[in-house]
């Protein structure tokens, strides 16, 4: 008698071959929070819901990806000119952060082509300085400024359009506006 026949048989397709390898995600699929460990202790650009423009280095984060940002600034662009407005510490809700990015290396070397794809120059900036063109540094008064302008401008436009609306009989509450 075969020693092997007072061994219980397998499941069928048992011991065939070996359990395939399980499939191990690569980082850049994680989309949680965790995604922001690498990103701790490194400077950021976080773009919010409402249009602000923050750059500081990320400290601390939590399951909701709400942000502590320490040496933060608000980078205020209206029209062609900018500001940086210093913040500190800055604690921003998760849900508000649209898009966030990390600022790579301290230099960035940018180089010059002109017509026919021609070399004109090469040059080395600080990244946080480099502003694309047609983007001008300007107080922070004149920017607060324009930015205000602008906003008085599209409040009026909106009227218009609220009372052009009216008149073809549409109803537009609060003319985009929330009341608290």
């Amino acid at each position: 008698m075969d020693p092997s026949s007072h061994l219980p048989t397998p499941p069928p397709g048992a011991g065939a071959s070996p359990a395939p390898p399980t499939q191990q995600l690569p980082p850049q699929m994680f989309t949680t929070a965790a995604q922001l460990l690498d990103l701790t202790d490194k400077k950021l650009m976080v773009s919010l819901r409402d249009g602000r423009k923050l750059i500081g280095v990320l400290r601390s984060w939590d399951q909701f990806a709400n942000l502590v940002l320490q040496d933060t600034i608000e980078r205020i662009f209206v029209a062609q000119i900018y500001a940086d407005v210093p913040r500190g510490v800055f604690i921003v809700r998760g849900e508000n952060v649209l898009l966030l990015g990390e600022i790579v290396g301290s230099i960035l070397r940018a180089c010059f082509v002109g017509e026919g794809g021609r070399l004109i120059a090469r040059k080395d900036l600080d990244r946080d300085e480099y502003i694309p063109p047609p983007f001008q540094r300007a107080p922070i008064e004149e920017v607060v400024a324009v930015q205000r302008r602008e906003a008085e401008g599209r409040k009026r436009a909106e009227k218009v359009r609220a009372a052009r609306l009216k008149e073809l009989g549409f109803e537009c509450e609060n003319h985009g506006e929330a009341l608290i």
